[in-house]
């Protein structure tokens, strides 16, 4: 289930004066490298902030580095405080921020001394219940600026070099390389893209912290909708809500590479009422496309370089149920686990036997609640609600699923059944639907 979570797009009222060195290698290696989970299409990497172990997104798609969700047992000293203002993507108004100068930012043998940190104070900014797992904060311009980083999807790491030559040329020369423009320290490229069958020339920001294909602003000229879409909850913003059309293009080509069919996202215009747009932009491409190549990005030549991967010829994907699901706390669930006794005999050998006795474990387990249900879809018509918790999907308890492992089940195949259990006050209410294809 492709959502964005925000992360394109952010801007900040403020620029620090403080200089930033940016992070330096620890160690004496050549390269470095950093295992990551790839929850949605999303990079979480562990980290660790003035010495506090954390999980941040990490965000071509932002340029200050922002702290927006702790754990009630996560205590982080910061210095150098001052108070500002964040607007980003969503139909709300801006919201408060402080904004901390000369913190300890690691990553595995990186580490940055002087790293600058804006704190969102509200708590309504959580990611971790959309993605099912903690995830406290978004790291962008600040990583990639001075280093040559490798995006490996397929591994599940990054491995990072001091720069290009460190990198092998061998191994470079089965790349293609596409030029970057770097515009509010954010990377842009210049594609080509076919809708409603006419090419057009795009300006597009590179964003793997968008868990979705494509994004276009609509205008007046050459970027309209198809007349086959369908709208949709788009993600959540660090200034609320975003809403928009859904629906696929012709093709997108990126460098070499021509991706058919690929789905596109529409955002409203009160959603991107507060985004410093850059001039010519025309939209972004997310991490459903990006999770089909191997990236190498190179800031400081302004150069990108791919290569595909086992994906590249995935179909493009979409939430096929209409319903949105979050990560809403935790239950204690009570599992049966039989007693087992050895019985020893000095001319037999050691057996185990099973009694009828019962031992109960109680185990912390997620609770899954659905937060949007998208108007006429099979979901709404079967007569799923919002905030309804799921206890079972076809037969099985919604505990003993990830909640990437649910999202895959709701786009997995059209004609496929789905029966779901939920439960709606005191009641435990089932509905079964069928996935069907809009577009």
């Amino acid at each position: 289930m492709h959502k964005i979570y925000l992360l394109a797009l952010l801007f900040l009222n403020c620029i620090s004066s403080f200089p930033q060195e940016g992070f330096q290698f620890k160690s004496t290696k050549s390269k470095i490298t950093i295992p990551f989970q790839l929850i949605s299409n999303l990079i979480i990497v562990p980290v660790e902030l003035n010495g506090v172990k954390l999980n941040f997104l990490l965000d071509t798609g932002v340029e200050k580095t922002v702290l927006f969700s702790l754990d009630e047992t996560d205590t982080v000293s910061f210095k150098n405080i001052e108070k500002i203002k964040i607007k980003g993507l969503g139909s709300g108004e801006s919201i408060d921020a402080l904004k901390s100068n000369y913190n300890t930012f690691k990553i595995n043998d990186l580490v940055d001394y002087s790293h600058e940190i804006y704190m969102i104070l509200d708590q309504d900014v959580n990611f971790s219940s959309q993605l099912g797992v903690p995830v406290h904060g978004i790291i962008g311009y600040g990583f990639f600026k001075s280093l040559f980083v490798e995006i490996n999807y397929s591994r599940k790491n990054l491995v990072v070099y001091k720069n290009i030559e460190f990198f092998p040329a061998k191994k470079l020369k089965n790349y293609n390389s596409i030029p970057l423009t770097l515009e509010l320290e954010k990377p842009y490229i210049e594609t080509f893209a076919t809708l409603n069958s006419k090419e057009i020339n795009l300006k597009l920001l590179i964003d793997t912290g968008a868990s979705d294909a494509l994004w276009l602003f609509e205008n007046k000229i050459d970027i309209q909708s198809p007349v086959k879409y369908f709208e949709d909850f788009l993600g959540r913003g660090f200034s609320g809500n975003i809403y928009g059309k859904r629906s696929r293009i012709e093709n997108l080509k990126i460098g070499k590479y021509n991706l058919l069919s690929p789905t596109v996202s529409f955002p409203d215009t009160l959603s991107l009422k507060s985004v410093n747009i850059v001039n010519g932009r025309n939209g972004s491409i997310g991490s459903e496309v990006l999770k089909r190549f191997n990236i190498l990005f190179d800031y400081k030549n302004q150069k990108m370089y791919l290569k595909s991967n086992l994906n590249f010829k995935e179909p493009f994907n979409y939430n096929m149920c209409g319903i949105e699901i979050q990560h809403n706390g935790t239950q204690w669930i009570q599992e049966e686990q039989p007693l087992r006794a050895k019985f020893v005999s000095e001319a037999l050998p050691v057996t185990e036997t099973e009694f009828k006795d019962i031992k109960y474990l109680f185990k912390l387990k997620p609770i899954f609640e659905i937060s949007q249900v998208r108007p006429n879809s099979p979901a709404e018509i079967a007569g799923i609600l919002k905030e309804d918790v799921i206890v079972r999907i076809n037969g099985t308890d919604a505990f003993r699923y990830k909640l990437q492992d649910i999202n895959q089940i709701m786009q997995s195949e059209e004609d496929r059944w789905i029966t779901i259990e939920v439960q709606r006050k005191n009641k435990i209410l089932k509905f079964k639907f069928q996935l069907k294809k809009i577009l």
